[in-house]
């Protein structure tokens, strides 16, 4: 299984993901059955690596994402990729709009499986403070946890 986090610049909300999955998958014993990337839809920030702000409270909960480093979506990553969890419903829209008819991937957003949460999507902490970090990082940790099942179950 390969999953693909998309946001914007892919340097707050989709490596977060990103960084939170593989966590979530090292602890369950599933690192090696789903594979794990980010991007963002549009190439502000090729190269770069997150927001220093991501960084810093993803490391105070155990997830890494120092090393990571932004890129653009890709036209092979509809079929490269199995699901991809879109951060907001405009980026879902924006990627079924470059999706190929004979695409494998399922597009999706992080939220649609978080149990209990109203929120659908993550909203971009970029402009914001710290807090809006910490947010941010709850809103993903719950998606994520609402995927985990789905994707042990595919492996």
């Amino acid at each position: 299984m390969r999953v693909l986090f998309v946001c914007t610049g892919n340097i707050c909300r989709s490596p977060s993901a990103e960084g939170v999955l593989r966590s979530r998958l090292r602890h369950a014993g599933l690192e090696a059955a789903v594979a794990v990337d980010s991007c963002g839809t549009h190439g502000y920030h090729t190269g770069d690596p997150p927001d220093p702000r991501a960084i810093q409270i993803g490391a105070r909960r155990g997830h890494d994402i120092a090393g990571l480093r932004a890129r653009a979506w890709r036209r092979g990553d509809a079929d490269a990729f199995d699901l991809i969890l879109a951060m907001e419903q405009h980026h879902a829209r924006w990627l079924r709009d470059r999706m190929p008819a004979a695409a494998r991937a399922t597009v999706a957003r992080l939220l649609d499986r978080a149990e209990g949460q109203p929120l659908r999507d993550v909203p971009d902490p970029y402009y914001g403070g710290l807090a809006d970090f910490e947010r941010m990082y709850d809103l993903i940790e719950a998606g994520v946890d609402g995927w985990l099942p789905v994707l042990a179950a595919a492996r």
